[in-house]
């Protein structure tokens, strides 16, 4: 079984800040690119940005400049940095993840349960 957590949502002013964590645990045997994405009410789930395995990143114009994604390999984690946030942000966000459970298995696509993130005065 693999699970991914999402942690570090939250109220926030707009101007402010917040780091999002994201966790993957299970029977995993390698985790290829990693990312986050939300949604917001009546909207489709969009991508905010991506890691790859070798730290190449990709991020959506309405984020780039105010949101760093980064990730800890070695405990299977990925942070979103998120500076100068604005009321449109709020959202729930969700973490992603392209994981392979065994050596042999193809790479299969995992969500974590999603975090909110408000961004109010």
């Amino acid at each position: 079984q693999v699970q991914l957590v999402e942690s570090g949502g939250g109220l926030v002013q707009p101007g402010g800040s917040l780091r999002l964590s994201c966790a993957a645990s299970g029977s995993i045997f390698s985790i290829n690119a990693m990312g986050w994405y939300r949604q917001a009410p009546g909207r489709q789930r969009e991508l905010v940005a991506t890691i790859t395995s070798a730290g190449s990143t990709n991020y959506a114009g309405s984020v780039k400049g105010r949101f760093t994604i980064s990730r800890d390999i070695p405990k299977r984690t990925v942070y979103l940095q998120m500076s100068s946030l604005k009321p449109e942000d709020t959202a729930v966000y969700y973490c992603n993840a392209g994981l392979r459970r065994s050596i042999i298995a193809t790479i299969e696509n995992y969500w974590g349960q999603g975090t909110q993130v408000t961004v109010s005065s």
